[in-house]
């Protein structure tokens, strides 16, 4: 059985390639920095009352203050710390957000446990290949039945890191990937609505593998067949596109944390290439984007039918979050600004007149002969000028997609999220490795997240004083 040969390496995976784990030190690195700047901006405050409220026993510390609950509940605030603002990375063929499943699961408990930071950063590793591999076994199936897949990705995910932290043999981390299975799902019905249910997905799973290892390890079973068998995952919640012995093919050979794309803005990632076609288009002519008056796309259709719905008004997003899944919406700001942040998408904001003008303006068509994974599609566009010229814009795949982004560009936006203390969490997370356990990781974010915008200098508390 699949599960059988899954669980048998998540428990004895000792053999990471150093490569493998200087990228995996680079997305916990991204992922605690998007989860920073969720705290920083206030974009979780339901789930941290949850959190807080559920307690239990002092297991685990929520990112970014001193306050301990039990680690499921930790789990469930980081899950949606980490992806709260759309901003943490992406897998392109399995169209999952893997470090907001595993990284919350391997924080609480690693510190649950009292693991080094060796330990959970190799349970990190375990962690994301496992993400990613569920959901590249059925790329986009999961999406065409309505479905999250990091949610339904993302419970295997944190029962794994959750079982190899917590000791559990190969039988009984089977059972916990058997249990976890019955607790796959994620609706995306909140794509037309201002619904928050997208932030949570990744903190449902995260808590749901936790408790899916902790019923395992009390004695409670679960099928053995949950991947490949009759009524399984792939069976009940994918379509026919489905190939699930993907999963175990080439497992501790061909890594798949390799290509875990980091994501230059904080909207879905099925618009970035079209977004860096404009801005491509823009930059070879020097044109300034204010003179642009309506743009045409070639749209990949699995991108297509999550950020061109018809269904909704993209033009006029219902919500911030709503904004993030309109390709129209995202290209037109980014055309206008030359830039896209994490205050592109404030209330505000979308009431500009001149963004939705343009995102009006924006038309699509869908490339039938688009071939691949969406979010690793080639983006192509056609501006049109004040002037009456048209500009051409082609990227062969968004920016970071591959797995790479400069380290300039990274550095920038971990600034960005994580605020004047950002060097201090870069530096925790750099020591990881020969890290004796996890409060020097948690004592760096939790002081990003209280530090003011601007630090004082020396000379500025002097004159404060």
């Amino acid at each position: 059985m699949i599960a059988e040969q899954l669980a048998a390496w998540v428990v004895e995976a000792a053999e990471i390639p150093d490569d493998v784990t200087a990228t995996t030190l680079a997305h916990v690195l991204d992922g605690l920095g998007t989860a920073v700047g969720a705290r920083r901006l206030d974009a979780c405050g339901p789930t941290l009352t949850v959190a807080r409220g559920l307690g239990g026993p002092a297991e685990a510390t929520l990112l970014g203050e001193a306050t301990r609950v039990g680690a499921p509940a930790a789990a469930l605030a980081s899950g949606v710390m980490v992806h709260a603002l759309d901003f943490d990375d992406t897998h392109a063929g399995g169209l999952v957000h893997p470090t907001a499943v595993a990284l919350p699961a391997a924080l609480a408990v690693g510190e649950q446990v009292g693991a080094t930071g060796r330990e959970v950063l190799d349970a990190v590793t375990v962690g994301l290949e496992v993400a990613c591999r569920i959901g590249a076994a059925a790329p986009h199936a999961f999406h065409r039945r309505g479905l999250h897949a990091t949610m339904v990705a993302g419970v295997f995910a944190s029962a794994a890191v959750a079982a190899r932290l917590s000791g559990l043999d190969a039988t009984t981390t089977t059972d916990a990937l058997g249990i976890a299975g019955s607790q796959a799902g994620g609706l995306l019905a909140f794509l037309g609505t201002g619904a928050s249910t997208k932030q949570l997905h990744p903190g449902l799973a995260s808590h749901a593998g936790i408790l899916a290892a902790r019923l395992a390890a009390a004695g409670a079973s679960g099928p053995a067949t949950v991947l490949d068998g009759p009524h399984g995952l792939y069976d009940a919640l994918a379509d026919t596109t489905a190939r699930p012995s993907q999963v175990v093919e080439g497992l501790g050979e061909c890594w798949e944390v390799r290509s875990i794309g980091f994501k230059p803005w904080p909207t879905c990632q099925l618009a970035h290439a079209t977004m860096a076609a404009a801005q491509a288009g823009l930059f070879a002519a020097g044109v300034a984007g204010s003179r642009v008056r309506a743009v045409h796309a070639r749209v990949h259709p699995d991108s297509a039918s999550v950020v061109c719905a018809p269904d909704r008004d993209l033009a006029a997003p219902a919500s911030p979050y709503a904004a993030k899944f309109s390709l129209p919406w995202s290209v037109a700001a980014l055309v206008l600004d030359g830039r896209l942040g994490t205050d592109t998408y404030s209330e505000t904001a979308l009431e500009r007149a001149d963004a939705r003008a343009l995102a009006a303006a924006v038309t699509w068509e869908v490339d039938a002969a688009a071939v691949g994974h969406a979010a690793d599609a080639p983006g192509d566009v056609r501006l049109r000028l004040d002037d009456g010229r048209t500009l051409h814009g082609r990227v062969e795949r968004s920016p970071g997609s591959d797995g790479a982004l400069p380290a300039r560009d990274l550095h920038a936006k971990l600034r960005g999220n994580a605020g004047p203390r950002a060097d201090e969490v870069a530096a925790a997370v750099a020591a990881l490795p020969l890290a004796p356990d996890l409060r020097g990781l948690l004592r760096a974010v939790a002081r990003a997240v209280e530090a003011p915008d601007e630090i004082p200098t020396p000379d500025r508390q002097e004159a404060d004083a």
